[in-house]
């Protein structure tokens, strides 16, 4: 079998990457992460029109909803892209979580009109309320004193227009809500990573908001978790791509005793496990987007395999990264550091590798019959 991505699979990718490359280099990175949150939203606005315009958000959306109707295989290309780039904007969350989960809960009303507000008003979505634990998914969603419900961590609040937020009850389980921001009260959570946009959402409980709930909502939550574990794994592998690219260009411009340093084999040894390792983490995360594209049985496994190797790479590239570049590296001056912090901010989102190796030896020891 041929398990190579298609001519036409990486020529979306390379258009995505070279798109980035105009819209976003690492001044335009620089200048988000300095600037007042009113510009932000206008730069972040940008960009989100330019991956409108590609077709990014509406990748998994069915032709019959009006979207592209395109394959996991080909959005964790994309991905990979956006995590080389370190991308604020929520494209994981809108094209990879919240698209594909509404298009499967058509006709609902709720899932229409945030459809309608991705596919025509070209807004982004926020995602929330799904934690990953050893034993699986659960809710941060508490009820608050006031009697509205608190959703922490929610990701891509700034510039959405409808959030898509789970809670569960003991009693009566899962239930998703597709709920509009006009109705809820917002409030920025300070995040390692400056640059990632991440908010407390206070919001009320209402049936015309329920997308789902019940049995369906926890298939629902069950499908967005291991999409959350498979496309943070590919941003995670295109972070770590970018970090390794990083420190061997300062390899190559760095010199001590009248040579570059990365001519000292120690450093050369450094460089070299951290590609080794990201190239093994990368078939993993290809793997996974393949069952999810697929709707193989082991998809929750092949999930967990590919967050658990891309985070131990990511994280691994970020160590080796900085030692490369010495002290410099944690200056503000030096661009690595914008990787760093997204790095070790999405090693821990959607589970981290402890978790997700947990998970894998629970699944390996359920009977098969």
């Amino acid at each position: 079998m041929d398990f190579s991505f298609s001519d036409e699979q990486l020529e979306l990718r390379q258009t995505v990457r070279q798109a980035l490359a105009r819209a976003f280099p690492l001044r335009a990175l620089r200048a988000f992460n300095e600037a007042a949150p009113d510009v932000r939203s206008t730069m972040a606005a940008s960009r989100w029109t330019m991956l409108a315009q590609l077709g990014a958000p509406a990748l998994l959306v069915p032709v019959a909803a009006h979207g592209l109707g395109r394959r996991d295989t080909e959005l964790v290309g994309v991905l990979e892209e956006a995590g080389w780039s370190a991308l604020p904007e929520p494209l994981l969350e809108t094209a990879g979580l919240a698209a594909p989960m509404l298009a499967a809960l058509l006709p609902a009303l709720p899932a229409a009109g945030a459809l309608r507000a991705l596919l025509e008003g070209n807004a982004p979505l926020a995602v929330g309320g799904i934690d990953i634990g050893p034993a699986g998914p659960s809710s941060p969603t508490t009820v608050s004193p006031a009697g509205v419900l608190c959703t922490p961590r929610v990701v891509g609040t700034r510039d959405a227009t409808v959030y898509l937020l789970a809670c569960r009850d003991p009693d009566s389980g899962w239930q998703l809500h597709a709920v509009p921001a006009a109705a809820c009260t917002t409030n920025a959570t300070p995040t390692l990573d400056p640059a990632r946009d991440v908010a407390t959402v206070y919001w009320p409980l209402s049936a015309d908001t329920l997308l789902a709930y019940g049995v369906a909502a926890e298939a629902s939550v069950g499908v967005m978790a291991d999409r959350g574990a498979a496309g943070s794994a590919a941003l995670l592998n295109g972070l770590a791509d970018r970090m390794i690219t990083l420190a061997s260009d300062h390899a190559k411009e760095r010199h001590q005793f009248g040579q570059p340093i990365g001519s000292f084999q120690a450093v050369k040894h450094l460089l070299a496990n951290a590609r080794v390792k990201l190239e093994f983490a990368r078939p993993v995360a290809y793997r996974a987007a393949w069952a999810l594209a697929t709707a193989q049985p082991t998809v929750s496994h092949d999930a967990s395999m590919a967050k658990a190797m891309a985070s131990e790479a990511a994280e691994l590239a970020a160590r080796v990264a900085l030692q490369v570049h010495g002290a410099i590296g944690y200056t503000w001056e030096c661009d690595l550091h914008f990787f760093l912090k997204r790095t070790w901010a999405l090693s821990k989102a959607w589970g981290d590798a402890t978790t997700h190796r947990q998970l894998v030896l629970a699944q390996a020891r359920r009977p098969r019959f």
